[in-house]
This record gives C-alpha cells, structure tokens and sequence, in this order.
C-alpha cells in the first residue's frame, strides 16, 4: 500500500515538472531554437548518457565533461542545466527499481525525505555563485566522484551486506548524508556514486543502492529543478532532448539490455573525469593569475 503511494507521488512530483518544464519552454520557444547544441548529436548524447545512468554511470559527471567542452551551455547553467535534464529520465529508472527491487521503506522514505529537503534549499544559493566558484565546486565534485569510481574498481569499498533495512545511528546517519547529497546535486554534484558507497557502508544489500538513489532522485531533483526553471538557470534545448531521448535510453537499459560489462567503460570515465576536473580547477587559477 506505502509502495503504491511512493510510485503515485513519483507521477505527480515528476508531472509537476514536466508541466512547469512544458509552460517555460512555450513561453521561451525562440530562445530554445537559438541555443548552440545541435538536435543530432544532441538526441545521441542523450540516449547514450541516460543509458549508461541506469547501469550507475554518473549522468552529471558525463554531462559536465561534454557540455562545456561542445559549448551547449554556459558554466554558469550548468548546475541548472544538469537538474533538470535528469528529471524525466530518472523519474523513468525510479517507477523500474522501486517495483523491482526489495528495500525497506522506512528507509527508503527517511531517504527521500531529507534529500528532497536539501535539494529544495539548494538552488536560490547556486545561482548566486560567481562562475569561477561553481568550477571549483565541480571540480572538487569529479575528483570525488573519480576516487569513489577507483575504490569500487579495486574493490576498496566493501559491498557484501545483506541489509534491507536501517535502524536507529545508521538510519540517522543516512538521513544527515541524504541531505547533503540533495544540496550538493544543485552545484552540479551528482550523488549516484556518494549514494552507492554510503549503502555500501552502512551494510545494505549493494541492489537497494538503485531504487534509494533513484527514488531520492526522482523527488529532490524536481523540487530543486522548478527552483532553477523560475530562475531561468538552465538549457531548455538539452532538457527537452534528455526528457524524451534520454528516456529512451533508460527503456533500452532497463528492458532490452538489463545488464551491463562496465568495468573497463568505468575505467575509462575515470580518465575523462580526472581531465575534466583538471581543466575547471586550472580555470580558475589562471584567471586570478591574469588579474594580478
């Protein structure tokens, strides 16, 4: 009966979105046809990025590596732009691993609640970030996510707990770390990777990872994103892309593939990840370097 509410609130959270999501982008229609990205390689990037996310590969590290680099938004939307893309389409992986895999939802309720919070308080500080800032906080943010990638590669974070359900400390404790996670996903820090490793720590079996991440997701994003929509902080055009390729992609994953070899692709995002982080921390530091 709890779980059939869950999923009924994961519809309407998300429907509020796409309607406040679908009113912006009539009212702004001439804006979104002058925005850079290119509708082809727009569509493919989308459907292989959401892809990949439901198998866990960070939509937020892939999208801030690719969207600056091709010059479809600026530094400064990105956050908003990294918010709101992943609405649809992780409201698509939550409504999958909620009814398919088995997590205690006293647990998963005190997750979703406290990232909801830290998401909803997050935006209407981001977008007062200098752009040099919002760099530095991303930065920082692909280095973890990079470390967090290598540990579970080398098999440094223990992932062999059989819990379905957290008590007390360790329920409090993934409360406080939810809640973080939710305000640290509006500077463009994805929490897909702290999530699995906090699971992971605190003993859970590692498949309950996927409907708590997902399910915080599916309910902080929104909240966070319509913050960022009313203060035409992000891209319409790759929102709109990501609403309906990158939920393509998600159906491939979760129907038609269901599994997926990701050891050697990690690897590889590791990589990307570190370069990327390198090259928005040197930004930064260049430019005070010329100031001076």
């Amino acid at each position: 009966m709890v779980k059939n509410i869950l999923l009924l609130m994961i519809v309407l959270v998300n429907g509020y979105f796409a309607v406040v999501f679908i009113r912006d982008l009539l009212k702004h229609r001439e804006a979104v046809r002058q925005e850079p990205a290119k509708s082809g390689w727009l569509a493919l990037s989308s459907f292989v990025m959401f892809f990949l996310s439901t198998f866990g590969i960070s939509d937020f590290a892939i999208g801030t590596v690719l969207y600056p680099k091709a010059k479809w938004v600026s530094i400064k939307k990105l956050p908003g732009t990294l918010n709101t893309e992943c609405v649809i389409p992780v409201a698509v992986m939550a409504l999958s691993y909620i009814t398919g895999i088995s997590v205690g939802i006293k647990t998963l309720l005190v997750c979703i609640i406290c990232q909801v919070i830290g998401a909803y308080l997050g935006p209407r500080f981001v977008v007062k970030l200098p752009e040099n800032v919002i760099k530095i906080f991303v930065g920082i943010g692909l280095v973890v996510a990079s470390a967090l990638i290598v540990a579970g590669q080398l098999n440094w974070i223990p992932s062999n707990g059989t819990a379905t359900e957290l008590y007390e400390a360790k329920l409090v404790a993934a409360g406080i770390l939810l809640f973080i996670y939710g305000a640290l996903n509006n500077i463009g820090i994805g929490s897909f990777a702290l999530t699995m490793v906090t699971v992971y720590m605190l003993g859970l079996n590692p498949v309950a990872a996927f409907p708590i991440m997902m399910g915080a997701c599916t309910f902080s994003v929104p909240v966070g994103s319509v913050q960022f929509i009313k203060l035409d902080d992000y891209s319409r055009k790759i929102t709109l892309f990501t609403a309906t390729f990158g939920v393509l992609g998600v159906l491939v994953a979760v129907f038609l593939v269901k599994s997926l070899n990701t050891y050697m692709l990690k690897w590889l995002v590791v990589i990307v990840l570190l370069y990327s982080a390198y090259t928005m921390l040197a930004t930064p530091k260049k430019q005070a370097t010329v100031e001076n």
